[in-house]
């Protein structure tokens, strides 16, 4: 076993060694699959539609109105981790409609934006993976050692934000080797914080300091978001700084998200770490669906030799029509995935909450349900992550 500061060796291994095929071989079995290349497309042709020429950055959401589509402003925070997709893809050579050097130049000009310690584990990402000669620049001009003190959302201990400082660490320390010491204490410290928020069903909570509002219901429910964000992270953090108490933490966070995902694929709102139950179903998020629960899993399993294919196939199905509304999100015609599936209205929304809690193996009916017509670069950024060394259709 390796002698290392973080606990016990877990020996993970490769899901080669174990017959397990890796991302790149990725197959679904399932007879409502969506062609991985032609969905990567898809994510292609949304993102050339959400793409403002005259700043080089992506809108931050387009949402189709009953007057037609209304575009917001841009936002260096949706370019990045679209940015971050486009790169998986341009690593195969394909040939692809954006200047993306341009791009990166454009989104990394200005960093004010980041304001919490997450948003600084995504720039942190963004440029150990797409500007690597831009990296120290990053390293020198952030606290990074009172980054979790400094920002509200590490003294708060928010699940998601430790996760993605901890992922930006992760890729930093990969990106550049003789950073390793300088982030091995900070990375430490957010593993360690990211842990206290797990709890012993593998679940882990929204927030666990006593400063955040709500402290009681934050500890104990967590969001999809919550979840798949601290998978990846914590599979990165144990393959850059080669370890393997990350990945027990990773699998069992894993494992009851697969054991609490619905019967058509779906990957729930939120959950209780306490009871390890869903306690509010809708909206069901496609980012989830075809974006980040493929990430985060297919990351863990390169890691772990796991394999959560089945589970992934059912989440990418439910996209494609076999969902509780039997309809394909997939809008070929106006080139967008849509956004999700979720209750009619804020009071639909807040009553389904309630019978969730209260009856938490309840259905809710399709006549309360509908699809909400907006699309975000996020989303075809974590999907292109996920799938995009799959490649494009030979004829795109």
């Amino acid at each position: 076993m390796r002698d290392t500061p973080f606990g016990t060796d877990f020996a993970a291994h490769s899901p080669q060694s174990l017959g397990i095929p890796a991302p790149a071989s990725f197959r679904i079995d399932t007879e409502e699959q969506p062609d991985i290349p032609s969905l990567n497309a898809l994510a292609l042709r949304s993102l050339r539609s959400l793409f403002d020429e005259r700043e080089n950055l992506f809108v931050e959401r387009v949402t189709l109105q009953q007057d037609g589509y209304r575009r917001a402003a841009t936002s260096r925070k949706q370019t990045i981790i679209a940015l971050l997709g486009l790169h998986r893809l341009a690593e195969l050579g394909g040939t692809q409609p954006f200047d993306l050097a341009a791009i990166r130049d454009a989104a990394f000009r200005d960093r004010s934006w980041v304001k919490t310690a997450g948003e600084l584990g995504l720039l942190t990402w963004f440029a150990a993976v797409c500007l690597p000669d831009r990296l120290g620049l990053v390293l020198e001009e952030f606290d990074f050692e009172n980054a979790l003190t400094k920002f509200a959302d590490g003294r708060e201990a928010r699940t998601e934000g430790l996760a993605w400082f901890l992922a930006g660490l992760a890729h930093a320390a990969l990106a550049r080797r003789e950073s390793l010491s300088r982030l091995t204490d900070v990375a430490a410290g957010a593993y360690r914080l990211l842990q206290e928020n797990q709890g012993h069903t593998g679940v882990f909570g929204h927030a666990g300091s006593a400063r955040f509002p709500l402290r009681t219901a934050c500890k104990r429910f967590g969001t999809f978001s919550d979840q798949v964000s601290a998978i990846y992270s914590l599979s990165m953090f144990a393959k850059a700084f080669e370890i393997d108490e990350p990945l027990e933490s990773a699998l069992a966070c894993a494992n009851a998200m697969c054991a609490l995902q619905g019967e058509l694929g779906q990957w729930w709102f939120l959950y209780d770490k306490r009871t390890c139950r869903v306690v509010k179903h809708y909206p069901v998020l496609s980012p989830h669906q075809d974006g980040t629960a493929p990430f985060a899993l297919l990351t863990l399993a390169k890691e772990t030799g796991r394999g959560f294919q089945k589970a992934i196939a059912k989440g990418l199905s439910w996209i494609a029509g076999a969902n509780e509304l039997g309809s394909d999100l997939r809008n070929f015609d106006q080139q967008f995935i849509w956004d999700s599936i979720g209750p009619i209205g804020r009071l639909a929304e807040y009553r389904e909450a309630v019978l969730d809690y209260l009856t938490p193996f309840r259905k809710a009916g399709a006549a309360s349900l509908s699809v909400r017509h907006e699309a975000r670069p996020e989303h075809f950024g974590w999907l292109l992550c996920a799938f995009g060394n799959l490649g494009l259709p030979r004829s795109t």
